[in-house]
C-alpha cells in the first residue's frame, strides 16, 4: 500500500508583480512562507514521515517542499519532477511513481492547482472532473493499493491550512 500526500504550494507573488517575467519565477510571499511554516509544523506534530518528497520545478512549489523538508525530522532530500508542473501529465507521473525502486510507502507531492485536484480526482473517481479545490498550502491524503490512472485510491483526509494551524 502507498500513501500519497498532495500539498499545494503556498501563497505566491502575483503574476503582475514587478520583476516577474515568467510564471515559473514567482516566489512565496511572506504570508505564504508563514502559512507553509505552520503547515509544516502541523505535519511534524502529526509525525508524518516521507520516503520521497517530490516537487514541481516551479520556484514557489520548490520553496514549499524545501520548507517542509527542513521542518520534518529525517526528511529526504526534495526531488524535482517535471510531471508535477502545472501542465504535467498525470499518466506519466503515475508511471514514474510505479517505477520507483524500492517502492515508497509514503510520498509527498508538491504542486499546483488545478493539476493536483485533477490528479486526486482521477485516482478517486476515474475522471479528472470531481469538483474540489486544494487550498494554497492545503494537504490531501490518499491511500492506494495499486497505483494506476483511474479509480484506485481512498480519501483519508483533506485539510485546509487553517485546520492544520489549529493542530497543537
Amino acid at each position: 500500500m502507498m500513501t500519497l500526500y498532495f500539498l499545494r504550494h503556498g501563497i505566491a507573488e502575483d503574476r503582475t508583480a514587478p520583476g516577474i517575467k515568467r510564471d515559473a519565477d514567482r516566489v512565496l510571499t511572506a504570508e505564504g512562507r508563514q502559512k507553509v511554516r505552520r503547515v509544516a509544523k502541523a505535519m511534524d506534530r502529526l509525525e508524518l514521515q516521507f520516503d520521497r518528497i517530490l516537487s514541481s520545478p516551479l520556484l514557489r512549489a520548490l520553496q514549499t517542499a524545501e520548507q517542509v523538508a527542513g521542518t520534518l525530522a529525517r526528511a529526504p532530500k526534495v526531488e524535482v519532477w517535471e510531471e508535477l508542473s502545472p501542465d504535467g501529465d498525470a499518466a506519466a507521473l503515475i508511471e514514474r511513481l510505479n517505477q520507483l525502486c524500492p517502492a515508497p510507502d509514503h510520498v509527498l507531492l508538491v504542486g499546483h492547482e488545478p493539476h493536483m485536484s485533477r490528479l486526486i480526482s482521477l485516482l478517486l473517481t476515474g475522471t479528472p472532473d470531481l469538483a474540489m479545490t486544494l487550498k494554497k498550502a492545503g494537504l490531501c491524503t490518499l491511500t492506494v493499493t495499486e497505483l494506476r490512472p483511474g479509480r484506485c485510491a481512498t480519501l483519508e483526509w483533506l485539510l485546509t491550512p487553517k485546520q492544520m494551524a489549529l493542530m497543537r
